[in-house]
This record gives structure tokens, sequence and C-alpha cells, in this order.
């Protein structure tokens, strides 16, 4: 029987385009929490959206890193805040899609304890393999997989790109060698040492490796093709339903005032449209879907059901 493995915005159904007003919620300034140290995409986007709010809207904001635990000690915080909009959160799959099935308790609930304001979109994982191998393919890699065997890198167990792994394992039919390394930086370093056959990580991070071509793309785990990397096959396309993106969103505590949601959602909306920020998106990967906050919070639910099984079977159970 074959698996379906859809894990996208794309597959849910977008909200119509709201109706409040863009701009400041709020006369106190607002801290964007993130579940990363400094410098990674969900930092870079939560810094954007700060950026945007001030100089746009007038709307003063902070982004306040608080890394650890899978993102669940970021979630905690802001799910423990008042609901007045001064406390939102640069959420992702960790704390609320990874984390409800990782851990076997949660201090949160990722539906219950939030309000899901605003998606703001999400990049996505190729599969990479040394060019000196030969293997441009997917078959190629299938093949070499099921007689050799093979071994590849992650961001870490638990990682978006360790369940892309799996996910692969399942819906191939193979059994890969994962070897998880702190991050994705180490993985690479490892590759490009000839220490690893292949590696799994953001296409957006990659670049200048594909340019150069230091590395050889195989498939992507995207919906459609990208757009600044049209070589690069999808898994669908290829016959094998293997979508899983990283994806980004604004939320804050539950009991959130409707109206001032609707505001958040709009601004975030009326910017993610702006040209400069569209430009800065694409440099770090990540294509934006609009959605209202109903339609993210089922979002939320739908990927949390969906990624179960693929945690599971990477036992990553914490």
């Amino acid at each position: 029987m074959k698996h379906i493995i859809t894990l996208s915005a794309a597959a849910l159904l977008l909200a119509t385009a709201a109706h409040a007003e863009p701009g400041k919620w709020t006369d106190e300034p607002v801290r964007i929490v993130v579940t990363f140290p400094p410098g990674g995409t969900s930092d870079l986007i939560a810094r954007l959206l700060a950026q945007y709010f001030e100089t746009e809207y007038g709307q003063k904001a902070v982004v306040d890193n608080r890394p650890g635990a899978g993102g669940t000690v970021a979630a905690d915080y802001v799910s423990e805040q008042a609901p007045d909009g001064t406390t939102l959160i640069l959420g992702n799959n960790a704390p609320f899609t990874i984390a409800p099935t990782q851990f076997d308790e949660l201090p949160y609930d990722p539906i219950a304890d939030f309000t899901h304001i605003a998606y703001l979109g999400a990049s996505t994982p190729a599969l990479f393999v040394q060019p000196s191998s030969g293997i441009t393919t997917l078959d190629g890699y299938i093949e070499k997989a099921k007689g050799d065997g093979i071994t590849y890198g992650s961001s870490g167990v638990g990682s978006i790109t360790h369940i892309l792994g799996k996910a692969v394992d399942i819906e191939l039919g193979i059994e890969q060698i994962h070897v998880p390394y702190q991050g994705s930086a180490p993985a690479i370093q490892d590759f490009r040492a000839g220490v690893l056959e292949a590696y799994y990580d953001m296409v957006a991070l990659n670049g200048d490796l594909i340019t150069e071509g230091e590395t050889q793309p195989i498939a992507l785990a995207a919906p459609e093709r990208s757009a600044k990397y049209p070589d690069i096959p999808t898994f669908r396309e290829l016959g094998h339903d293997i979508v899983i993106e990283n994806w980004t969103g604004l939320s804050g505590p539950a009991g959130m005032d409707p109206a001032m949601v609707e505001t958040i959602n709009d601004t975030v909306a009326e910017i993610m449209q702006m040209p400069a920020v569209i430009e800065q998106l694409d440099t770090f990967g990540v294509a934006h879907t609009p959605m209202e906050s109903d339609a993210f919070t089922g979002f939320v639910e739908g990927a949390i059901t969906t990624w179960e099984p693929l945690i599971k079977a990477a036992n990553v159970n914490g």
C-alpha cells in the first residue's frame, strides 16, 4: 500500500481576506519570542517583522530569543503571558507540530493555550548527495540504498531533516543509515570532507554549494518545483508523495481579542506583500501563504496529526 506523506500548508483551506485595517494594535512594545538562537530563519523573520511593525505602523517590537527543549521553553513562556498582544511567538514545527508527539508531557496545549494569528510561510528541505557518487536521480539513490547502503546526515534527532529521512525510508522502502548532528552546518562540513554520502537540508541554505557543484540535489520535499532552483525535481513528481515543509507563523496566548487578532493578521499580510519583504523572504527560501487565524489554527491541528506517525517512526519520543 502506498504511503501518502503530505505536510504542506497548500493542502489546507486558505481563508478569505480579513477586513480589519492594518496598523498598530497596542501602545506597549511587543515582544516577539523566537524558539531558536539568533541567526536562524525564524530569528531573521521575527526581526524582519519587528522592523516593519515599527517603521511602517509605529508598533514598537523587539525580538526575544528563548531556545531550548525543542522550542517548548519559548512556547511555554508565551502561553503563560497575558493575551493583550504584547507577547507573541514566532512559531514553527518544533513546539507546535513535533513536540506534541515527541514529548510524553508538555507544559502547554498547542491549540487550547494559544491564539494562532497568522501563517507566515514555509521553507523546504531536499535530499543532497555527493557529486562524485555518480548518483543524479532518485532511482539511482534507491538502488544504492538497497545495494551497498547509504549514510545520510541530518541537523539532529527529531529535526525536520531527520523526519524527512525517515519519511523517505517509509515511502521508498529503503533503510538509510542516519547520522544526527547538532545543526546542519557540521553535517555539511562532514559531507564536504567526504564522511557522509548524503544529507537532508533546506535548499535555501545550500545555494552556493549547488551553484558551485559541490553538492548534487536529488529531490525536493515541496508541493512543486522551486522558482529559484527549477532543475530540482520534487519527490511528488517522481511518484512519491512526500511534502515536508518547515513552516513559521505568528501566535499569541489564548484568549486574545478577535479584533486585535484580525488587525495583526492584516498587518502581517500587508507586510508580506511588500516587494522588499518578498525579496528578503526569497533569500531565506520562505514562500508566504496568507491565512486567517481560523485557517492557521486548523493547519496546526492538521499538522500535528499528519506528523505523528513520522515522529514515532523516527523514534524521537521524549
